[in-house]
């Protein structure tokens, strides 16, 4: 037994230092924002970033819903401010992700709980409020901002305007110029 402790011993760290943390890219006007995706924390709503991004449905979208002292929501909406062709709603996972903290990516949706597609936010403040607590459904989070808050933050203090139904569009478009998954480092 003391022989396998010191295998057993590498071998967990191994494992440990093994797992490969997704993460992705985000190319916008005003600079890059690369996330960290919690693909253990929110499986299928991590699986259905990646599937729009391998699809490059997030190229050419915009950020259409900038709130300081908020968060900033994009991904469902071109600069023509047409709506994009989404694939089905996925189920909502927020029972089982982290808090929407300053720098959390979540998955936006309507009312409906299991209702988000394509669009998402990226939160400037804590937003506990957004959390599932029991009887109530949070809005799940799938990843971090690892680098390039900066960009969020210059983002979400853009002048806005009302265009239509968009309340909080920022007069200067910022769009999604690329999204892409980074490989491993």
């Amino acid at each position: 037994m003391h022989r396998l402790l010191p295998l057993l011993l590498l071998l967990f760290s191994f494992s440990s230092f093994g797992q490969q943390q997704t993460e992705v890219e985000l190319e916008t006007t005003l600079g890059t924002i690369r996330i960290q995706l919690f693909t253990t924390e929110a499986p299928v709503s991590s699986k259905n970033f990646l599937d729009y991004i391998d699809q490059g449905f997030y190229e050419g979208t915009i950020f259409h819903r900038t709130i300081p002292g908020f968060m900033i929501q994009g991904g469902g909406f071109t600069e023509r401010l047409e709506r994009k062709n989404t694939a089905a709603p996925i189920s909502n996972e927020s029972h089982q992700t982290p808090s929407n903290t300053r720098g959390t990516v979540a998955m936006a949706r309507t009312n409906v709980p299991d209702s988000a597609t394509s669009q998402f936010f990226i939160n400037v403040v804590d937003n506990p409020y957004l959390d599932h607590k029991p009887g109530k459904p949070g809005y799940a989070v799938i990843g971090k901002v690892v680098m390039g808050m900066d960009i969020v933050d210059k983002i979400a203090q853009s002048p806005t305007q009302r265009v239509k139904q968009f309340a909080n569009l920022p007069e200067q478009t910022v769009v999604i110029k690329t999204a892409k998954v980074l490989a491993p480092q």
